[in-house]
């Protein structure tokens, strides 16, 4: 079983998260400038073995998509290029950045650690791949 690489995607920084070779557990892995973030996940893929790539999909509270949108889907299509034996999903990543500051506060991070933006990108990309991981769940126990 491969890793499945959670994607949160952003013009100014791109957070990466992945699962453990069981799928069981999501990881923060890396915070890139988006100019990197292509580069890094063809590398990741030809290190480890990948069996998905989720890419978080920005979407407004009634469902549509929100202005960054366009950005995450042309980054989810470069993905499927680069890397066409591997899946390419696009999810739904409303509420991810208030999430992981919520589980940093949780966590005990201090209020100057959460500041950093980094940090908070690859807590989404973890809160992504983790909310995907319980949708692919449930969704094989109905």
């Amino acid at each position: 079983m491969g890793r499945i690489v959670a994607i949160d995607y952003g013009k100014k920084r791109v957070g990466i998260a992945a699962t453990d070779e069981l799928q069981l557990i999501a990881g923060a892995v890396a915070t890139l400038p988006p100019g990197e973030a292509l580069a890094f996940v063809q590398r990741y893929a030809a290190a480890q073995k990948v069996d998905a790539v989720v890419v978080g999909l920005p979407l407004n509270l009634n469902g549509l998509p929100a202005e960054a949108a366009p950005g995450a889907q042309l980054f989810a299509a470069r993905v499927k290029q680069l890397l066409p034996d591997v899946a390419v999903e696009m999810f739904d990543e409303r509420f991810t950045s208030k999430l992981a500051m919520q589980a940093m506060i949780e966590a005990g991070v201090k209020k100057m650690a959460r500041r950093n933006k980094a940090l908070v990108d690859k807590v989404s990309a973890c809160i992504i791949l983790q909310s995907y991981m319980e949708h692919k769940r449930a969704v094989s126990t109905i």
